[in-house]
């Protein structure tokens, strides 16, 4: 039974500290676009775009980590 508590608990730290992570990654992401286009507006668009390109690989990530918590919590292999 300790096993499923084991499992149970690696899921919670997966999943929380995969969006801890994100959310403080797209933060820093934000705030450095935001100076970047306040120093140099006409770079804005270009700046803009690959802002959200990283945002969607940063979000994908966390996406993986939680796919595979749901794995193990659901589809367990270790019992």
């Amino acid at each position: 039974m300790t096993t499923l508590a084991y499992v149970a608990l690696a899921c919670g730290f997966i999943i929380g500290l995969g969006a801890f992570g994100a959310s403080i990654g797209i933060g820093l992401m934000g705030g450095k676009y935001l100076e970047a286009s306040a120093r140099q507006p006409e770079l804005m668009n270009a700046l803009q775009t690959k802002m959200f390109l990283l945002a969607g690989l940063i979000d994908a990530a966390f996406l993986i980590g939680v796919g595979i918590a749901m794995l193990f919590a659901f589809a367990n292999p270790f019992v």
